[in-house]
């Protein structure tokens, strides 16, 4: 009878550290994505308060009707995710771009041309971070979707995450965008 018990008693532990083992993993995962997604968020926000800026700044440098940067306007009042905001900020650069390369004049404004190099680095910034992200991501969907780990993801109700894509900006979030 002993023998059971302690039997039973290895089993027992074995399963608790295996569980313990198994949900500290997803614990690291969910650390890192929030993490990502700080840093992410940060990056977008910076490019976002550069092409704000860039509004005054074209306006003082060329003769033009027109509203400058009409969706950096509008965004200003808007609550966005991370995924909504990356693709609209990516529509208003090229916009930024189309005035840079229209209005030649701007290119000897220096706060313009920083502006612009900030904006270059940005992108390769948020590059190496959706990077980070989808690379993460890809580990927590395995755990959420491979066995043992599944039935750890199943009862703490942990979700397939999508991955920060960046790429296909004619999609329903900015079709449903409207100036």
């Amino acid at each position: 009878m002993a023998v059971y018990i302690l039997i039973f008693f290895i089993l027992a532990s074995a399963l608790l550290i295996s569980y313990t083992l198994m949900f500290n993993r997803f614990q690291e995962y969910i650390i890192r994505i929030n993490e990502a997604e700080a840093n992410i968020d940060s990056v977008l926000r910076k490019r976002f308060d550069l092409l704000n800026k860039s509004i005054n700044i074209i306006g003082g440098n060329i003769e033009s009707d027109e509203e400058i940067l009409p969706m950096i306007v509008k965004l200003r009042s808007r609550k966005l995710t991370n995924f909504e905001l990356d693709r609209l900020l990516y529509e208003a650069i090229n916009e930024f771009n189309r005035y840079k390369d229209t209005y030649p004049e701007l290119k000897t404004s220096e706060t313009f041309v920083k502006i612009d190099t900030t904006l270059l680095e940005s992108e390769l910034e948020i590059y190496a971070l959706r990077k980070y992200y989808n690379d993460t991501i890809t580990e927590y969907n395995k755990l959420v979707t491979s066995i043992p780990t599944n039935l750890i993801a199943r009862f703490f109700k942990y979700k397939i995450k999508t991955y920060f894509d960046g790429k296909d900006m004619t999609d329903e979030v900015v079709n449903d965008f409207k100036l």
